[in-house]
């Protein structure tokens, strides 16, 4: 009786460890996907204290940055376990997903949840930008050039990309 449950055991190993790679790989790009959102609220806050103005352009922009980084992850999440033609594991975190213009248009084809932020993130490429999209590009490219304006959310998120590129899936 033992001995079945052993060769059951090794049989399934390698389903196992697959299942918590893509699992450990998911995570990771999750991870990578939140730092960077909080990079932009962070950008955006800092901006919009100094010009109040801004206020309405830099929703715009987040509601935008949100759009694609959230098809980003719903993207790996489906190719991880679909189809790894479309990722580049190799590659640092930010550079993993290869999505073409023409794979968003065909992603937004699809039903669910992959499918509704491919359509969001096409349409917001097809739209007129912002009126004020120049100026909050100066006002994040002026607080750039200031690195103690933007110490305290750069070292975070730096810190947050440097746990990530740490973490090794296997």
């Amino acid at each position: 009786m033992k001995f079945p449950a052993f060769v059951l055991s090794l049989a399934l190993l390698p389903v196992s460890a697959f299942a918590s790679t893509e699992s450990c790989e998911s995570d990771k790009y999750h991870k990578y996907i939140d730092a960077s959102l909080t990079w932009y609220q962070s950008l955006v806050q800092l901006t919009v204290q100094k010009d109040p103005g801004l206020q309405e352009v830099g929703d715009w922009f987040l509601e935008g940055r949100t759009h694609h980084f959230e098809l980003k992850r719903e993207a790996v999440d489906w190719y991880l376990t679909h189809d790894k033609s479309h990722l580049d594991l190799s590659q640092s975190v930010e550079s993993w997903l290869k999505l073409t213009q023409q794979d968003i248009k065909n992603l937004s084809e699809q039903q669910g949840t992959l499918g509704d932020y491919a359509k969001k993130v096409f349409e917001d490429r097809q739209g007129a930008p912002h009126p004020k999209n120049y100026e909050l590009r100066s006002a994040f490219a002026e607080l750039l050039t200031h690195p103690d304006d933007i110490d305290e959310p750069l070292k975070a998120y730096n810190q947050q990309m440097s746990a990530i590129a740490a973490t090794v899936c296997q």
